[in-house]
């Protein structure tokens, strides 16, 4: 088996809401985190809308997932949530998807790429630093990060 990359389904959204939790769980160090709101997923299976989810799946389970929001009218591109379950960190899954997401990006020609990330996150951080994210403002608890690209 190996893994495969696709642009998720609403079937999907069940799993995705459990990698949610999951990577709420490792990074506050807590099993007490909140789901995603009731229909929140569903904004990303609607095909009237550009957002839209990318996942990795190992056989028939997805292991991963990277939630893609675009603010055409603000000129950006939001990368808002990444969850690589456990036992696949580690392995470019995550590098993976955020580089979908930036030829996605390039593909409709919106650019910057924005994420926050928390700054207790530091795997994360660091993650994003590799791959040419920058700081670009102070949260508070989390650092928004910014990509430039070339459409």
């Amino acid at each position: 088996m190996e893994l495969t990359y696709r642009k998720a389904e609403a079937a999907d959204a069940q799993r995705i809401a459990e990698l949610f939790r999951e990577m709420l769980q490792t990074i506050y160090h807590t099993e007490d985190v909140e789901d995603y709101e009731e229909g929140y997923l569903d904004n990303f299976f609607s095909k009237d809308r550009e957002d839209l989810i990318y996942v990795a799946q190992w056989g028939e389970e997805v292991v991963a997932y990277l939630s893609v929001q675009v603010y055409r009218k603000e000129g950006y591109i939001y990368l808002d949530d990444l969850s690589v379950t456990g036992a696949y960190r580690s392995r470019g899954i995550g590098t993976k998807l955020i580089r979908m997401a930036e030829t996605y990006a390039k593909d409709i020609g919106i650019v910057p790429i924005v994420f926050h990330v928390d700054k207790s996150n530091e795997r994360a951080h660091e993650l994003y630093k590799r791959l040419g994210y920058q700081d670009n403002e102070d949260q508070g608890d989390r650092m928004r990060m910014v990509k430039e690209t070339e459409v």
